[in-house]
């Protein structure tokens, strides 16, 4: 653990360096990436001889992620015009519906955009559901064609919707790594002209690279369902590169997640914890359906008491209830008005697939101070004076 001070220094003040420079005050945007199309279209609404838009929104189930970033996107809407401004109702942060619900009431003052009464959908996380729920979906895109654009938030909606069995705009959003889920070709096109999916992908591998040198574990814990969106979702395919570049073992377990029953998610990872830290000197908590605010208490528990450093991959919330560490958003803000203003470039008639897709955000470090005392991890100044957010209790509010 004396071996942390150096390590940690270098790293946090490094990193903090370059995700300035390299992502100025918010992150690398499309603007220095831009395509032709990009600079072609205006974010504007046009007022003059245009008829609202009709938006709808698909997503595999309820997700705390998915709120946030329909949220960030609304407003990021109501900033460029599109939708009259107003105080945007507290939900539960997974009720994506709710929210919904209300963007179609508050909608109807718009003069640009209708979100249809009717157009939210989703699979709430069963098989089943989602193979009638998607051709559903596709079957009104493609044969009554009164969708302008659809939201598809998360892995499994943007699976179901990149494809050639429609042609309306798609923007797909919220997904660990689109490319390796094979929603889309490339970070440079989606392999589809109707089709955008939002990009970071060196996001996680930096979390990871930063964990290891801070912490210098020999075996990682990682638990994660495996399945090929489970292995996206913890993007184990960078984290078994690094693993290999840098001489560390992975050690599996396996959960389940993307399931309509989350009481058997929240089981399974539980059960996992209590493996792994029998096993690893680290873990690198991943997103997934068990790992929830009901379950944290119980995962931060099972961690910190076997004194076993935590990373999550989620951010600065999970940091705050009790996980060592984080790097994450700041906020949504930024990649919500990333976002909206591709919609409304889509919407002035731009095509999605010839709009950039790359949005890196600015990397913002979490430190758990009470988590780093229960480990026996001790911090200096230096250290935490590079860290955007301390927490100083599980639980409590952060400097």
């Amino acid at each position: 653990m004396h071996l942390f001070r150096s390590l940690l220094t270098g790293m946090l003040i490094g990193l903090a360096t370059m995700s300035f420079a390299a992502a100025a005050e918010h992150g690398r945007t499309a603007g220095q990436d831009a395509t032709a199309e990009d600079k072609a279209y205006s974010t504007t609404p046009r007022t003059v001889g245009a008829r609202p838009k009709r938006i709808a929104f698909y997503q595999g189930g309820p997700h705390k992620n998915y709120y946030q970033y329909l949220r960030a996107v609304i407003v990021g809407l109501m900033e460029l015009g599109w939708i009259e401004k107003a105080t945007i109702p507290k939900y539960e942060d997974s009720d994506t519906e709710a929210l919904w619900q209300w963007l179609v009431t508050h909608g109807e003052r718009s003069k640009h955009l209708r979100f249809l009464a009717d157009g939210f959908y989703s699979a709430d996380w069963n098989a089943e559901t989602r193979i009638r729920m998607r051709q559903q979906v596709i079957d009104r895109l493609h044969d009554v064609g009164d969708v302008d654009l659809i939201i598809a938030m998360g892995t499994w909606a943007g699976k179901d919707l990149a494809n050639d069995e429609h042609s309306t705009p798609t923007i797909v959003m919220s997904t660990s790594d689109p490319v390796r889920s094979g929603i889309i070709r490339s970070v440079e096109y989606s392999g589809f002209q109707h089709v955008h999916a939002r990009v970071d992908p060196n996001r996680y591998e930096r979390q990871v690279r930063l964990f290891h040198d801070i912490i210098g574990f020999k075996k990682l814990g990682v638990a994660f369902e495996d399945t090929p969106d489970g292995r996206a979702y913890a993007a184990m395919d960078m984290v078994e590169a690094v693993a290999k570049e840098k001489g560390f073992e992975v050690v599996s377990c396996h959960t389940r997640s993307d399931i309509a029953d989350q009481s058997l998610a929240a089981a399974s990872v539980r059960k996992c914890f209590r493996e792994l830290v029998k096993e690893v000197d680290a873990i690198y908590v991943t997103l997934q359906g068990g790992v929830s605010p009901l379950t944290m208490p119980d995962l931060v528990t099972i961690a910190n008491s076997h004194r076993i450093p935590t990373f999550s991959q989620s951010g600065s919330e999970e940091v705050r209830n009790g996980f060592l560490l984080s790097i994450s958003r700041s906020s949504f803000a930024p990649v919500g008005m990333f976002l909206a203003a591709t919609v409304a470039k889509v919407l002035n008639g731009a095509k999605p697939g010839a709009l950039s897709q790359l949005f890196e955000e600015k990397p913002n470090i979490a430190i758990n101070l009470k988590t780093a005392e229960l480990i026996g991890l001790y911090l200096y100044a230096d250290v935490l004076a590079a860290a955007d957010e301390l927490y100083h209790e599980i639980g409590g509010p952060g400097l």
